[in-house]
């Protein structure tokens, strides 16, 4: 089990998904098998591109969410393992298309694609997983799941848009960022969850279970990255700490800082984010603003709010080594920086 820092200093133990991984297990290696299948092409272009950040180090989590939600209502086909693979192949090509907008150079360690291939051929790879992503849906023949995973690819581009469209505006409200991450990040992890149940005959109210699970599973989890942009490790991040400041992106933190600052202090948000002043000692002083207005604690206590109601989401289900596995993830997430 590792080990964490917190930001606010001292050590705890990080939670852990082990048990959702022994569940998993069998049907993830054949989510993999899967993976590599359909990433492959006759354009030689394609399997490089999708490969190099498909086979990085990614924990699968979202795939494993569906495989779990699955298996807890007791899905006996192999349908969830394609919608398995659809959901990890359309978060690879948000990741993709991300690098893209935002211009970064690192993901999980490694040069991104668009740092070795270009910016055209990453777009394009991207469009290319959807479209497989979409034909295993279709091949599972659930319209229900169809419509559920292909509603969550239209918002989660809608939150790409709206991210763009509040780029470098540090008048962006609270409510206006959970919109925001709501519609890239939470909407794919309610998908997951969601399409579980879905195939497996379900009832609505297990369905809105899952689906209100995993909506603020990933609230949770996108604001945890938030503040680890800002004092975790590349290992957590997968990407360079800072890179959000960098980007002159408007996460959480950086929002609460700036509201509480004073005019000093805002001048030197506008200096930073809008005029991109964001070298080291710049990323430096932003760190200690926001401890100085408890703007990374307040994040991640706002995540511990959307992982309760996640974990509340779950309550009224049958006790099963799923839910109890799913409940673990809650933790996972939120344990990396407390």
């Amino acid at each position: 089990m590792g080990v964490v820092l917190n930001l606010e200093g001292g050590k705890r133990e990080q939670a852990s998904i082990a048990e959702l991984i022994a569940l998993t297990s069998a049907d993830l290696g054949r989510v993999n098998e899967l993976i590599l299948s359909k990433a492959g092409s006759d354009v030689e272009m394609i399997p490089e591109v999708a490969n190099h950040l498909i086979s990085s180090g990614g924990k699968r989590l979202r795939p494993m969410v569906t495989l779990a939600a699955a298996q807890m209502f007791g899905y006996a086909g192999d349908g969830h393992v394609k919608l398995a693979t659809s959901v990890e192949f359309m978060h690879t090509a948000t990741l993709l298309h991300d690098d893209v907008v935002d211009e970064s150079d690192m993901r999980r360690g490694r040069k991104t694609a668009r740092m070795i291939w270009g910016n055209q051929a990453s777009v394009l790879v991207g469009d290319f997983l959807l479209g497989q992503a979409f034909r295993m849906m279709v091949e599972v023949g659930s319209l229900d799941a169809l419509d559920i995973l292909s509603t969550a690819a239209s918002i989660i581009a809608e939150g790409e848009v709206m991210q763009l469209a509040a780029a470098k505006n540090l008048e962006t409200t609270e409510d206006e960022h959970f919109a925001v991450i709501k519609a890239k990040t939470a909407a794919l992890f309610s998908a997951a969850a969601e399409v579980g149940p879905v195939i497996a005959g379900a009832s609505r109210n297990d369905r809105a279970a899952l689906r209100s699970y995993g909506m603020n599973l990933g609230l949770a989890f996108q604001l945890i990255d938030d503040a680890l942009d800002y004092g975790g490790s590349s290992k957590d991040l997968g990407k360079n700490v800072g890179d959000d400041f960098r980007e002159g992106k408007v996460t959480l933190p950086v929002i609460l800082a700036y509201r509480r600052g004073t005019q000093a202090e805002r001048k030197f948000w506008k200096a930073a984010i809008e005029d991109n002043r964001t070298d080291d000692e710049s990323l430096e002083k932003a760190i200690g603003l926001m401890a100085r207005h408890g703007a990374i604690s307040d994040t991640i206590g706002r995540a511990g709010h959307f992982g309760g109601i996640a974990r509340d989401a779950l309550a009224p289900l049958d006790e099963t080594p799923q839910k109890a596995a799913l409940l673990d993830v809650i933790d996972f997430c939120i344990s990396r920086v407390v």
